[in-house]
């Protein structure tokens, strides 16, 4: 066994840095001090810098200082004692209301109120009819009525109702008046996702907008089978308003639609002694001799030609289209015209007969109900009938047929080629002007939308 003679080097190097460093200390005393106090200085200073600079604020102690403010009257703020408080708020009629339960929402505690709420006749209109009445009433700070005021349609016409119950020297009186409705246009767009009327709902259109606007291209677009996802359109309608209040929409003024990239625009324009009708901006004309379809948005069930019958079983030739809608939907004339026969004949149940020019003749069968008498004359657009399912009848739905000279045609193809009703020339200086208007705020609604995605 060998064991090494080698020793270990850290003591003998601690000895000799001891060494030298008193032989250094003892040669260069001063040196050797300034540098240790630069040392010591140099840490002082560190120590300094990250020392906080105030003491603690948890530490310090808590006193409570508590003092007595005056407030000066309110005289002296430039409102007089006594001035009275006049709180305002709106709400809904809603179904099974009462004078009681809708003036305890509003926030007021009136019991003349109530009490002539419940028993003036003037005043039960107003929980008569649809629900959905805006209700404004003014109050004072004891929550006793001011004054209410509310405006409902009496019917489809041009003028409004409204009902006021105001305070005065007598007590509380009611009154209804009557006022024309003021039209506003209003500008909207969207952009087609799913479907027609998905997109006209997310663009917070109403329904009679939606229809017009699917009735007013529903001779150049199938909107059952031809939209396509991005397909985009503008419109402008009027609005009909009470005080500033929306009552209802009336008729859309222009519209633009981009269907898988084709541009389809229409603007109405009426004529001096004729009905108005919709052209297109170019100065060609929309307006056709024949509505595309008996219903202002449906769907086809049964085209034109043979088919297997759902009655007899057998294969038969089809000599109309029959359209799927709810018992009692309107049914239209498609095109001027005087009613040949109105009443009920064998398979058809109900059934209208339109004598129009040229020969030709339109039936409307099935129906649960007839608004027209022979000899009666009609326009086009005009509602004659409702959909039933009398006679030979399945379910409800509208059998519709057009005949020239006797001989039955294809009505979806004779409405897509009518005849189109062109602006005369009398009057398409008028109608450039209107159609330069409208496109303007056409562009005007596109950029709405925009702002909105944006």
């Amino acid at each position: 066994m060998k064991f090494s003679s080698r020793q270990n080097p850290l003591p003998t190097l601690a000895r000799s840095s001891g060494r030298s460093l008193l032989e250094s200390l003892a040669r260069h005393p001063r040196r050797v001090m300034a540098g240790v106090g630069a040392l010591l200085l140099g840490t002082g200073v560190t120590a300094f810098g990250i020392a906080p600079l105030a003491p603690d604020a948890a530490l310090l102690p808590v006193q409570q200082v508590v003092e007595e403010l005056s407030i000066a009257p309110l005289t002296d703020a430039g409102l007089p004692l006594g001035t009275g408080m006049t709180l305002y708020r709106s709400d809904t009629i809603r179904r099974d209301d009462t004078p009681q339960s809708l003036l305890q929402r509003l926030g007021v505690r009136d019991t003349e109120a109530q009490a002539l709420m419940r028993n003036d006749a003037t005043v039960r209109q107003l929980f008569e009819g649809r629900s959905g009445k805006l209700v404004t009433v003014e109050a004072d700070a004891q929550q006793q009525l001011l004054k209410l005021s509310a405006r409902w349609l009496p019917d489809d016409g041009r003028l409004f109702q409204r009902l006021v119950i105001e305070r005065g020297a007598q007590g509380l009186q009611s009154r209804i008046e009557s006022a024309e409705l003021t039209v506003t246009p209003r500008l909207a767009s969207g952009v087609i996702r799913s479907s027609l009327f998905a997109a006209t709902d997310a663009a917070d259109l109403p329904d009679a907008v939606a229809v017009q606007l699917a009735e007013m291209f529903s001779g150049d677009i199938d909107f059952r089978r031809d939209l396509r996802e991005g397909d985009r359109f503008a419109v402008v309608y009027e609005s009909l308003e009470a005080d500033g209040e929306p009552m209802r929409a009336g008729r859309v003024l222009s519209a633009e639609f981009v269907n898988n990239g084709h541009e389809h625009q229409a603007v109405w324009f009426e004529e001096p002694g004729l009905k108005g009708a919709f052209y297109g901006f170019d100065g060609s004309s929309s307006r056709k001799s024949f509505l595309a379809s008996p219903l202002e948005f449906s769907r086809v069930s049964s085209g034109y030609g043979m088919r297997f019958h759902p009655i007899s079983g057998q294969q038969k030739a089809h000599l109309g289209v029959d359209y799927a809608a709810p018992s009692g939907t309107p049914v239209r004339t498609i095109g001027d015209g005087v009613v040949r026969f109105a009443g009920w004949q064998n398979g058809y149940g109900n059934i209208i007969e339109i004598q129009h020019k040229d020969n030709q003749l339109t039936k409307f069968a099935h129906l649960s109900r007839i608004d027209v008498h022979t000899g009666q004359k009609v326009a086009q657009g005009e509602f004659i009938g409702a959909v039933g399912t009398t006679g030979s009848s399945t379910g409800p739905h509208l059998h519709f047929e057009f005949r020239i000279k006797g001989e039955p045609l294809d009505p979806l193809e004779v409405a897509r080629h009518g005849e189109n009703i062109p602006v005369s020339p009398a009057a398409r200086a008028r109608f450039d002007a209107v159609a330069k208007a409208m496109r303007q705020q056409l562009d005007a609604a596109a950029t709405v939308q925009q702002a909105k995605a944006e």
